[in-house]
């Protein structure tokens, strides 16, 4: 039976990609940086590859905030200050929220039925200023973001740190579900816990992790537990 619920945030509760765009594109603007969708595109490969590197321990979150900047303006033959870049978009993506799909009705699903908490690799502050946007902290016990522990996804670590602030934590009786397979599911086979990921648009399977369940949307979830 199921007790402890772990959800990730980013493009498993709030949509990631619709607040990067918007964010991304009145940095942009506001630096007086012409953009378009290649650029943000091109934007959204390094930024994947800067978290990759984060989460095999080969650099320093604060070295990917900005290098995905440095990297991209070099590339682009842009001279603007990418710290300035990172902290304007920083600010901006904290603003508002949009959820994904079914999020709403499945905190409510779950709420009163188990313990529910938030593992996060964003920025503390952002992520704070998404949630209480988003009026979702009351379904959660406790609030996990990396950067506050000290620790990212996908490391033992950084799921230690959690379990030792869970009272009563029993992995036997605990799920992780999230989008991401090198954060989110690598780091519940880390934990020893079951995983669930969290697949809308069909993305191949990595044959190096495997997760326990696989969903597509969100509504499948809820009964999924039940069977747990």
């Amino acid at each position: 039976m199921i007790e402890f619920v772990l959800l990730d945030i980013d493009d498993t509760l709030l949509d990631f990609g619709k607040a990067e765009a918007a964010a991304l594109s009145r940095t942009f603007s506001e630096l007086g940086i012409p953009s378009d969708t290649a650029m943000i595109r091109r934007y959204r490969e390094i930024n994947d590859e800067q978290w990759k590197l984060l989460e095999r321990g080969e650099i320093k979150r604060e070295e990917a905030l900005v290098r995905r900047y440095k990297l991209l303006f070099d590339e682009y033959g842009i001279t603007a200050s990418p710290e300035k870049a990172e902290d304007r978009y920083e600010f901006l993506l904290g603003i508002g929220h949009y959820f994904v799909d079914g999020a709403p009705e499945l905190l409510q699903a779950l709420c009163g039925k188990y313990r529910l908490f938030i593992v996060s690799n964003g920025t503390g502050s952002v992520q704070d200023s998404r949630i209480e946007s988003a009026g979702i902290a009351k379904y959660f016990e406790n609030i996990f973001i990396s950067e506050r522990l000290g620790a990212d996804k996908p490391s033992k670590k950084f799921f230690e740190l959690c379990f030792e602030r869970i009272p009563g934590f029993d992995r036997e009786r605990a799920i992780i579900l999230g989008d991401r397979l090198s954060s989110d599911i690598l780091g519940g086979i880390n934990a020893a816990v079951r995983t669930c990921w969290f697949n809308p648009t069909g993305l191949p399977q990595d044959p190096n992790i495997r997760p326990d369940f696989t969903i597509s949307s969100l509504a499948e979830f809820p009964p999924l537990l039940k069977e747990l």
